[in-house]
């Protein structure tokens, strides 16, 4: 049985870091397209950033561009998200999403592994 498991979120003040580690468990990273999501009450689930299946290739979504970085490591089969310079609408259920492909899309519709999600709180 495949799961996915988000970890580290928090409640932080502006400006400050956080590094979100998702982990998975029934099957290997490696072979996997992954992601970050997040969602605020009342909003749709929004794409964050996305790795590819050979780690090779990194997008993220305008909003998070030269703050967040995403990072993969294999062998331990971990996704972390790091999150520097934090702000207040940064504030979010953040969720770890992963798929069977080789690319990655930026729509919730193209993952079919999600984790349940981790709250991250950024005060002003």
């Amino acid at each position: 049985q495949v799961q996915v498991v988000e970890s580290g979120g928090g409640l932080v003040q502006a400006g400050a870091f956080l590094r979100l580690s998702c982990t998975a468990s029934g099957i290997t990273l490696r072979n996997l397209a992954t992601g970050w999501f997040r969602q605020t009450p009342g909003k749709d689930r929004e794409y964050v950033a996305t790795l590819n299946w050979n780690g090779g290739i990194t997008t993220y979504t305008d909003s998070v561009k030269g703050r967040f970085t995403l990072s993969r490591d294999t062998a331990k089969s971990t996704m972390s998200l790091e999150m520097h310079s934090l702000k207040p609408e940064d504030t979010a259920v953040y969720y770890c999403a992963a798929e069977v492909a080789f690319l990655t899309g930026t729509d919730v519709s193209d993952y079919g592994y999600w984790g349940q999600g981790t709250q991250v709180t950024v005060s002003s």
